[in-house]
């Protein structure tokens, strides 16, 4: 029996709802401190699936949140890209990780995500306004235990057959 190829339906679910909370609507005092859903995402499902979960995926991903949040396009692609690809590298080690030391890995890959983010908007001259910038690096490692609980149930329910 020969396995199929792609991407398993709630993976790309979430990774559709990770897309809209990148642009649903908040009070302007939360914009600046939103996690970076996609990565967070992205992140989980790499650590998960590395053979199904790529460079690739979160390329297109990160074209689709440029799109979406009508940036520089190409900008979060090649910042997704690397991210993952950094994962790709550690996850053996990262998956045994307990938690607590994964948001600490999790605040490193979120740096590194904004700051190659941030590296074309200095270019362009739209460099950010404010130490707010880095906000979702912390936001982000501390939602963390939250995605990571919430997809770990998800995979085991719907997609223990593929690990």
């Amino acid at each position: 029996m020969t396995r199929a190829i792609g991407i398993p339906w709630p993976v790309a679910l979430t990774l559709l709802a990770a897309l809209a909370l990148a642009i649903v609507p908040v009070p302007d005092i939360l914009r600046p401190a939103r996690p970076e859903w996609l990565a967070l995402i992205l992140i989980y499902w790499a650590m998960a699936f590395p053979s199904r979960i790529g460079i690739l995926t979160a390329f297109v991903a990160g074209l689709l949140l440029d799109t979406l949040q009508g940036q520089l396009l190409g900008q979060n692609a090649i910042a997704l890209a690397v991210v993952i690809y950094i994962v790709l590298q550690i996850h053996p080690r990262l998956r045994v990780y307990p938690v607590w030391q994964q948001m600490m890995v999790i605040a490193i890959l979120m740096a590194l995500f904004k700051l190659l983010a941030l590296w074309p908007q200095g270019i362009t001259g739209f460099p950010p306004g404010s130490l707010w910038y880095w906000a979702p690096v912390l936001t982000s490692a501390l939602v963390w235990p939250l995605i990571f609980s919430l997809l770990r149930d998800l995979r085991r329910r719907w997609l223990l057959h593929l690990t």
